[in-house]
C-alpha cells in the first residue's frame, strides 16, 4: 500500500528546499506523524555517518534530527562527492560503489534507479508521511535522460510534488511559469501547487505575483515564506554556506580556517562560530593566514593529496609555519590531519596517479590511502580532560608514527590522533567533536576562552522555531492533502 509522500522540487539551486524539508519534518512530526526525510540524490562534501555503517548527505541527517529519528543510508541513497572539477564518488546506500567523471555518470545514473526506489519503499514501509527533497532544478532539461533526483524519481514512485521559488534571487514569476513551459506534460501533473520562499518585506505586496503564477501554470499557492534568517545556525551542507555570519560581539580568540577546494564536512566549524569569545575567519584563495590568529584549523578534503597541492599553491604552507614560530597552535581534521604528517602515500592511485607525496612535516606520522573506507559514528574519550565526545569517522587511509603516542582521544581500546613533542600541533579523524559543549568548553579553556554556547539545544530551538515558521505561512493541511492524494 502506497503511502502519503510529497516532494519539495525548486526552480534552481540553493533555493531553500533542505532547510524547508528540515522545518516540514519537524512540524509535521510534532503532529503526531512518523516522518521520513528522503533525497534520492544528492551532492554534497558534508557527509554524516549513519548508525547502519554508511554515509548520507548532511541535510538528510539534519532533517532526520529534526524528525526526532537516527539518519539511515537509506534517506540518501545516492550520494555524489566531488573529487574534481569533472569527476565525483558515488556513494550508493552508504557505500563507495565507485569514481565516475559527469559523463559516465549522466550514462549510468538509470543504473542507480533500482536502489533509489528500494530505499524509499524501505522508508514508506514504517513511515506516516515521507517528505522527499528533489536536487537542483526540474527545469534542466537537459540533464532529464536518466533523472532520479527530481522529475524522474517523482514519475517513478507517483510522488507528488510541490514547487519552490527563491524570491531573494528576482525573477521568481519567470523561474516558476519557466518551468512549467519546459516540462512534459506527464512532469507537469506531477507538481500540485508552488510555494515562494525567503521573501523580505510586506507578503501581501506580491499577493498580484501569487496570482499570475497560478493563473499561467494552474498551480495554487501554498504560501509565502519570509526570509528565516536562523536558518544560517543550522549545519551547512554546500559550500556556497560557508560565508554565513557567525554571532557578533567581542572576540577574544583567532580561528583561521584555509578554504581548501574540496574542503569536506566543514559543519565541523558551525560550533566555534557560535561561540561569542570565538572569531572564526575563512581565509579565501589568495588570502594570507592571519598573524594574529591563536589556532589554524585545516579541515576536512575529499581530495587529500590535490587539496595539499592547492594549500601550498597559496603559501599557506609558508604562512602556517611562521604561525607555529609566532607560538601558534594548529589542529587538522581528517584530510587536514594527514596534510600535517611528512608524506601521504597513494599506492593504489585512489586519488589520481598512484605515488607519494611530501607532507607538511609538522607531525611525525606518515598516512597511507588505502581503499577500505572507514564510516561510523564513534564515542571517545579526550584524554586530557575526560570529556566524552560522541562524533564520526568517514575516511579513506591510516595515519601512524612516533607522534601517534600523544593521542587526543580514546576509543574502542586504542588511541585515535596525534600531537607534536612540544604540543602545538595535532589531528585526528574524528568529525563532530566541537558539537559536544564539555570537549568545546575544555579545548577553548586551554586558550583562556570560556565557551558559553549549547550548540544542540540550539540547533533543536532553531528546528521548532522553523517548523513554526512553516506553520505560520504555509498551508500545511492543503499540503498533506495533497500527499494523502497519492493513497488514492
Amino acid at each position: 500500500m502506497r503511502k502519503p509522500a510529497i516532494m519539495v522540487q525548486a526552480t534552481g539551486s540553493n533555493a531553500g528546499k533542505s532547510t524547508l524539508v528540515a522545518g516540514l519534518c519537524r512540524a509535521f512530526t510534532r503532529r503526531g506523524l512518523a516522518v521520513r526525510p528522503f533525497k534520492p540524490q544528492n551532492m554534497s562534501n558534508n557527509a554524516a555517518a549513519t548508525p547502519d555503517g554508511g554515509e548520507i548527505g548532511r541535510a538528510q541527517a539534519l532533517q532526520a534530527m529534526a524528525a526526532g529519528i537516527e539518519p539511515s543510508v537509506h534517506m540518501n541513497p545516492v550520494l555524489l562527492k566531488p573529487e574534481s572539477e569533472t569527476g565525483a564518488q558515488i556513494i550508493v546506500q552508504g557505500k563507495r560503489w565507485g569514481t565516475l567523471v559527469a559523463r559516465e555518470f549522466g550514462a549510468r545514473k538509470g543504473e542507480l534507479l533500482p536502489f533509489v526506489l528500494e530505499s524509499f519503499a524501505r522508508l514508506e514501509a514504517e513511515a506516516d508521511l515521507v517528505i522527499v527533497e528533489g536536487a537542483g532544478s526540474p527545469a534542466e532539461t537537459n540533464l532529464r535522460a536518466g533523472d532520479i533526483a527530481n522529475m524522474g524519481f517523482a514519475c517513478a514512485a507517483g510522488v507528488p510534488v510541490i514547487l519552490l521559488g527563491d524570491i531573494d534571487r528576482g525573477g521568481v514569476i519567470a523561474s516558476l511559469v519557466g518551468t512549467h513551459a519546459v516540462l512534459e506534460e506527464a512532469e507537469r501533473a506531477m507538481i500540485r501547487a508552488f510555494a515562494i520562499n525567503k521573501f523580505r518585506g510586506d507578503a501581501a505586496l506580491f499577493a498580484a505575483g501569487s496570482t499570475e503564477i497560478a493563473r499561467r501554470t494552474g498551480w495554487p499557492a501554498l504560501g509565502i515564506l519570509p526570509f528565516f534568517s536562523e536558518a544560517a545556525r543550522l549545519p551547512a551542507e554546500d559550500a556556497l554556506d560557508l560565508a554565513r555570519p557567525g554571532t557578533t560581539g567581542v572576540r577574544r580568540m583567532k580561528i583561521a580556517v584555509p578554504v581548501i577546494q574540496r574542503i569536506a564536512n566543514f559543519d565541523d566549524l558551525d560550533p566555534l562560530g557560535q561561540e561569542e569569545d570565538v572569531e572564526l575567519v575563512l581565509i579565501r584563495p589568495g588570502e594570507a593566514l592571519p598573524g594574529d590568529a591563536a589556532l589554524v584549523i585545516l579541515p576536512g578534503s575529499k581530495s587529500t593529496i590535490g587539496d595539499l597541492a592547492f594549500f601550498r599553491e597559496q603559501g599557506w604552507d609558508i604562512d602556517l609555519a611562521a604561525h607555529i614560530r609566532r607560538g601558534g597552535h594548529v589542529l587538522g581534521l581528517c584530510g587536514g590531519f594527514q596534510m600535517l604528517g611528512k608524506a601521504i602515500s597513494d599506492p593504489q592511485g585512489i586519488e589520481g596517479p598512484a605515488g607519494s607525496v611530501a607532507g607538511l612535516g609538522l607531525l611525525d606520522i606518515e598516512t597511507v590511502l588505502t581503499p577500505d573506507k572507514i564510516t561510523r559514528p564513534i564515542v571517545a574519550c579526550h584524554l586530557s580532560s575526560g570529556a566524552m565526545v560522541s562524533a564520526y569517522e568517514i575516511h579513506l587511509g591510516r595515519s601512524d608514527g612516533p607522534d601517534c603516542a600523544r593521542a587526543l582521544f580514546r576509543l574502542d581500546g586504542r588511541d585515535e590522533g596525534a600531537t607534536s613533542a612540544d604540543g602545538r600541533v595535532s589531528g585526528t579523524y574524528l568529525h563532530g567533536l566541537f558539537t559536544e559543549d564539555a570537549f568545546r568548553r575544555a579545548w577553548l579553556a586551554g586558550f583562556g576562552v570560556t565557551a558559553q554556547n549549547s550548540y544542540r539545544a540550539g540547533i533543536e530551538d532553531v528546528l521548532d522555531r522553523l517548523a513554526d515558521h512553516c506553520e505560520a505561512h504555509l498551508d500545511l493541511d492543503a499540503m498533506l492533502a495533497i500527499a494523502r492524494s497519492r493513497q488514492s
